[in-house]
């Protein structure tokens, strides 16, 4: 088998959060590649990096008084815990605010200068006038122009689905400061995408010879389809530039305008890899010149597809770079059967499923048994989670080792027969090897893993059939018993290497128990016989479906919680020092909620009706991503501000303002603040 050079990258998270199980999904699926690869042997690297550049890091940083820079190093540690949690085995984790990034950005934008690709004009777009700041189309909201839907983005609208520009809005408001944004001119540069077709052309429906003489289609069916749809529609000319105030990279020779993150992004593979190659001494050039023998594969979603499959090819191929070998598009993660749900307790944190006890290897083998080479989306059913885990990993395959080993250091020192007559069990476990093998490199894990666990099954009936715990009981019988449970340790052996990709710490510690090295692919040709096993200590145990409850009960939580946070941005600093008598002139009363409703075109707000004891007050609150089940705070007291000035808002006025605490951060959820009982409506507080 001729020795293959690969470069594996997974999407670069964005660094506003922790990750959640969404992202390790992905994570997952690159990481079993990846691993598979190397136990055959070839030299692959795996590399990511946080993408921490644009408007929302400035906006998040701004918001949690630190810098920039400080609120993605600390998002960074996050990202790197949680990937570790689950035993992702990065060559490199870096970032895209980076020495090397930067260097590279700059290369590829003055090789697409020097090959006219880039150009510049005057476009008109939204300016917020209190923030002094060119609004990116997430940044501004208002009223659908085609089915007049409030509170939409600039891009979609999320009712009707229709895409627009934000100047097409009604009635459009700054979701920075809530300003209405006026029009302004400003210079921008665009990559020359259009004129790229034709190279994209082929390669999108193209594919490369790899080293082992395979050929690679550089796109999945599903996605070359989708491709065909754009190039044919009209390939648009890209805007790359953003205006300041920005988080990231200033455009060489053009004061005040930025790389769109956009292009930077894709730009941290690189960045990373070389990051990489200086600490290794690996040639990085060797990996990205053009006619490099090297493959490189990117896994994705399939919602940025658009990015790595036309804008990436284009931008390399015409900087004088290499372009992709393949670009692996999955599907999104549910959560039985519906879109991952805070209020529901399902958008699971990937912190929170560790500190809940459940073992990373679980999840990693319930979503490898999901997934495939195509784009479709997984669901999680935790009731089918607990029992297929328990069934598979406990039941079938863990199960032939507990059967068995304790005979072999009882009875026989640990030692394993030195031969075996029973080897048709045996011959077909290493038969399976080149089939399993096809499956993990097309990425058809789910296939691979229901073939190792038809394996699983015909062992165990070969356990049945011999029944060990009935042959140490018998005289004469121990060469017998010998005999089975080595063919049962070798069979137990065979199913770890297939399962090691999916399951690597687990194979650490059946490595330890067989005195053996770390197993690879090559290792099913062998058998162990004669060997001095170790002691068995027992590998994974079930799960209790309590923990279940527990993950779900946390992540209610951490709808209000701030555990996973950056440490430096856990509190907001203090306001400026007042005195007393400012104090004196913030009216704090005791009021009693009458009723609280969801208001209609309105993804935040909560309309309260509130009695006051000497009146009753409509009060409009943006809590309801914090309280779901609005009818369950009716009867409970709450503080109101009661000097407010009113403010008239689209959905009528609001007569004060419910108070709260907060955290730092949008992630670190909102609460009402409680009072004694025997506190009345209308009651002064201070």
């Amino acid at each position: 088998m001729s020795k293959r050079k690969i470069l594996v990258t997974s999407a670069l998270p964005y660094a506003n959060a922790g990750l959640h199980l969404g992202h390790m999904l992905e994570q997952i699926q690159t990481d079993v590649w990846v691993r598979f690869q190397k136990m055959r042997g070839h030299e692959c690297y795996y590399v990511c990096a946080d993408d921490t550049h644009g408007a929302p890091i400035m906006l998040a940083a701004e918001k949690q008084g630190i810098t920039p820079t400080q609120l993605v190093d600390a998002v960074r540690e996050l990202h790197l815990a949680d990937s570790q949690g689950f035993l992702i085995g990065h060559d490199n984790y870096y970032s895209t605010n980076s020495p090397e990034n930067k260097a590279f950005a700059e290369q590829v934008y003055k090789a697409l200068r020097a090959d006219d690709k880039i150009s510049s004009r005057t476009i008109e777009q939204l300016f917020d006038p209190e923030k002094q700041m060119f609004l990116p189309d997430r940044f501004v909201k208002g009223e659908c122009p085609k089915c007049a839907a409030k509170d939409q983005y600039g891009d979609n609208c999320e009712v009707c689905g229709a895409t627009y520009n934000p100047t097409e809005l009604k009635n459009p408001y700054s979701a920075v400061s809530g300003a209405k944004p006026v029009l302004k001119t400003s210079e921008h540069y665009f990559f020359r995408l259009g004129e790229c077709a034709d190279f994209l052309k082929g390669w999108t429906s193209g594919s490369s010879t790899r080293a082992d003489g395979e050929s690679q289609p550089h796109l999945q069916p599903e996605s070359l389809n989708k491709m065909n749809e754009w190039i044919e529609g009209g390939l648009q000319d890209w805007d790359i530039s953003r205006d300041a105030p920005y988080f990231g990279f200033e455009i060489p020779d053009a004061p005040g305008k930025y790389f769109y993150v956009w292009l930077d992004a894709p730009i941290g593979y690189m960045a990373s890899f070389k990051h990489l190659c200086d600490s290794k001494g690996i040639d990085f050039d060797a990996w990205f010149k053009p006619d490099s023998d090297a493959e490189m594969y990117h896994f994705i979603g399939k919602d940025i597809l658009y990015f790595h499959a036309l804008f990436w090819p284009a931008m390399l191929h015409y900087s004088g770079l290499r372009a992709p070998t393949g670009v692996f598009a999955h599907g999104f993660l549910t959560v039985d059967g519906q879109k991952m749900s805070k209020s529901r307790g399902t958008f699971i944190q990937a912190k929170s499923y560790l500190d809940c006890g459940l073992n990373p290897e679980w999840m990693r083998y319930y979503m490898a048994a999901k997934l495939n080479g195509r784009i479709e989306d997984i669901d999680l059913n935790l009731n089918d989670f607990v029992a297929r885990v328990n069934s598979d990993l406990v039941g079938k395959y863990v199960n032939i080792a507990s059967r068995s080993a304790g005979f072999i250091s009882k009875r026989f020192g640990g030692k394993l027969a030195d031969s075996v007559a029973d080897t048709a069990i045996l011959h077909k476990l290493q038969a399976a090897a080149p089939e399993l093998a096809a499956a993990f490199e097309a990425r058809e894990y789910a296939k691979a893993l229901r073939d190792v666990m038809a394996l699983a099954d015909e062992v165990n009936a070969y356990v049945d059939a011999n029944k060990p715990w009935e042959l140490a009981k018998q005289e004469g019988q121990d060469a017998r018993l010998q005999e089975v449970c080595t063919v049962l340790i070798n069979a137990f052996r065979l199913l770890t290497i297939y399962l090691k990709p999916v399951l690597p710490k687990l194979a650490e510690g059946v490595e330890a128990f067989l005195g053996v090295a770390p197993l690879a692919w090559s290792d099913a040709d062998s058998l162990l016989l004669g060997n001095t096993i170790n002691t068995y200590q027992h590998l994974m145990q079930r799960i209790d479906p309590a923990l279940i409850d527990k993950l779900i009960e946390a992540n209610k939580q951490n709808m209000q919680a701030t555990s996973n946070a950056p440490a430096a941005a856990a509190y907001e600093p203090l306001a400026d020092t007042i005195k007393i008598d400012d104090f004196a002139k913030v009216d704090l009363r005791i009021g009693k909620v009458l009723a609280c409703n969801f208001v209609e075109g309105s993804d935040k707000l909560l309309q309260f009706t509130v009695d006051l004891g000497f009146e009753q007050r409509n009060i409009f609150s943006g809590i309801r991503s914090a309280y779901q089940e609005p009818e369950k705070l009716v009867g409970r007291n709450v503080v109101v501000v009661a000097n407010l000035a009113e403010r008239k808002m689209r959905f009528g006025v609001s007569q004060g303002m419910i108070v709260c605490a907060s955290g730092a951060d949008d992630n670190s959820g909102l609460f009402l603040l409680d009072v004694d009982q025997g506190a009345a409506p209308g009651m002064r507080i201070g």
